[in-house]
């Protein structure tokens, strides 16, 4: 019996055999294989138009030109974008100022505000002078003074604190000469506060002659005429109110133009009888020697005028001094106590001390050691100033600690000078000056 059977399948050949059979294609057909890849494969860019790549290149141009260089930018601002100094007609001084200081302030250059205050490089400002800055004051001040002419004809003004020739001429509306000449004073003349200063002529007071029968009367007067110097009076004005010539007055009492004349003494004023008279001699207000030491003319003169200037100055009190001493230490770094041990040792905290040997204010510091102290700070110290006289000693004494082998040797270099104490040891009055200040401090610990 025959029976219809289904072709038989042949068996699929395993991976092996595909790779196999794959293996041995012509390179014909593998070639055309590949080409019957996706053509999307090798897609090239469309190339840019060039009206668009004209549009790129002039934006770039564009961004770059809108940057500013960092060199072309200024550092500051321009004086014209700046906004506007505003400066005050005058400045109250305080504690620390100095008249370089405001300057750089306000914008002003320190030789016109010290020309505007009739002032020196040397000139002490003291906390609650007032400082002119602009000339606008004064010329509202002029501009009321012209008003009335008439009235300076017997006009007197009291010197105040921080007043100058120049300032209350401005402020009279007259000039500074005819101050000068009506007060018999010089452009270098001192005045203090207290002082009367005559405005106007002194032709108009010339009524104040008319009694020479009184005069007469008490011939005396001339004959054994004194004057007590007031502080601010000078030998010219002095003569111009007795009515002698100033050479007379010079003559009579042994001076010369440059003498320097003190508040207290007495001067022979000159009459018809006067040459009978002995010329008086001016007691100084600093004596020559100390501690049986004489010192040069010179140096004792010197120590006379800074002393009849501290005289007719304002100066703090004692105690103000003493503060103004362990503040001006605690700010350099030195022992409050040991800086207040010094100034009590040589003056009492009394700022208008002076010695011989012209040792100035209340550190007692002669004016070659105040040039080291300047030095030392880095800045021009004025030793009749009394912030700059404890800026001075408090600087020397912190030197000398740096520099000295030991306390002891500084406290010494301070009194006998560290060279001295270095070269020869101290001697015995130095010990008992170290002894002294380390007592002192003690008692300001």
């Amino acid at each position: 019996m025959t029976t219809t059977r289904s072709p038989k399948q042949p068996p699929r050949p395993s991976l092996p055999m595909i790779a196999a059979t794959t293996a041995t294609l012509p390179a014909v057909m593998l070639s055309s294989l590949a080409v019957a890849q996706p053509a999307a494969a090798e897609t090239r860019p469309s190339a840019i138009p060039a009206t668009l790549a004209a549009a790129i290149q002039a934006q770039t141009a564009a961004v770059k030109a809108g940057i500013i260089p960092a060199a072309s930018v200024p550092a500051t601002i321009p004086a014209g974008l700046q906004p506007a100094r505003v400066t005050p007609a005058a400045h109250t001084v305080v504690r620390g100022d100095t008249v370089s200081g405001i300057a750089g302030r306000y914008g002003l250059s320190t030789s016109a505000v010290l020309k505007l205050n009739n002032l020196k490089s040397n000139s002490v400002i003291y906390p609650g002078q007032r400082l002119k800055l602009t000339g606008a004051a004064t010329t509202a001040a002029k501009k009321a003074a012209t008003v009335s002419p008439a009235s300076t004809s017997s006009r007197t003004y009291t010197v105040k604190s921080g007043d100058t020739l120049g300032g209350i001429a401005a402020r009279h509306g007259v000039k500074l000469s005819q101050v000068l000449s009506w007060n018999g004073l010089k452009l270098s003349s001192v005045i203090y506060p207290g002082q009367k200063i005559r405005i106007g002529s002194p032709v108009a007071a010339a009524p104040a002659a008319k009694p020479p029968a009184t005069a007469a009367a008490s011939p005396a007067a001339t004959r054994s005429g004194s004057y007590v110097i007031k502080a601010g009076d000078t030998l010219s004005g002095i003569a111009s109110r007795h009515g002698v010539r100033l050479a007379d007055v010079l003559s009579a009492n042994r001076l010369k133009l440059t003498s320097v004349i003190y508040p207290g003494h007495k001067l022979v004023i000159p009459g018809k009888t006067s040459a009978v008279q002995p010329a008086s001699s001016v007691t100084p207000l600093v004596p020559s020697s100390f501690l049986g030491f004489t010192y040069p003319a010179a140096v004792v003169s010197s120590a006379n005028k800074n002393k009849a200037l501290l005289n007719a100055s304002p100066v703090p009190s004692l105690a103000q001094m003493q503060s103004i001493v362990a503040d001006t230490a605690r700010r350099m770094g030195v022992d409050p106590a040991l800086a207040q041990a010094f100034a009590y040792q040589e003056s009492g905290f009394n700022q208008r001390a002076v010695s011989p040997a012209n040792a100035i204010g209340t550190m007692q510091v002669i004016p070659s050691s105040g040039e080291w102290a300047s030095d030392l700070v880095g800045r021009k110290l004025n030793l009749l100033d009394p912030y700059d006289n404890a800026t001075a000693g408090v600087a020397i004494i912190r030197q000398l600690i740096r520099t000295s082998k030991n306390l002891d040797y500084a406290i010494a270099g301070y009194y006998q000078g560290q060279y001295s104490v270095s070269k020869y040891g101290m001697y015995s009055d130095t010990k008992n000056y170290v002894a002294a200040i380390k007592a002192h401090r003690k008692n300001f610990s």
